[in-house]
């Protein structure tokens, strides 16, 4: 089972090369930190302002236009495992022809893919991952 998340907020500071993002849950409580690098905050929080449109396309923006070239769509990111303090994830793209195709990113690519679009994509993590992340269970009780 996976549950829907939203970007809560982006702390960048300059001190320091790791940034944090927070996920928290559209319909609950539960948050969670992701430690991610300065490059995809800074795009993550350019984008959520939107303040700022680059004069080339950014890496992020590369992803949106291969997947519109192949006449895919991509449909949602989902965080779906966490291991040794490391966050996976998939965007996962729906073909023409309806196929849906899983590709591996890390989870500051994939969210920052996700705010590319407006409005943003859906992101989901897996109650597992959520629980670990969060050390209780969709109750709100404590996981063991």
């Amino acid at each position: 089972m996976s549950v829907e998340m939203q970007l809560a907020r982006i702390i960048i500071s300059e001190l320091t090369d790791n940034q944090v993002i927070y996920l928290k849950e559209v319909e609950g409580e539960r948050q969670f930190p992701i430690m991610i690098g300065i490059f995809e905050a800074t795009n993550i929080d350019r984008r959520v302002k939107q303040d700022y449109v680059p004069p080339r396309p950014l890496t992020h923006d590369l992803i949106v236009s291969v997947a519109e070239a192949l006449d895919a769509v991509v449909e949602r990111v989902v965080i779906s495992d966490l291991s040794e303090h490391t966050y996976f994830a998939q965007l996962h793209l729906r073909t023409a022809v309806g196929e849906v195709i899983e590709v591996d990113a890390r989870p500051s690519d994939a969210i920052a893919v996700a705010v590319t679009y407006d409005p943003p994509l859906p992101i989901f993590v897996s109650e597992e991952v959520l629980s670990d992340a969060t050390g209780t269970s969709i109750d709100g009780g404590e996981s063991i």
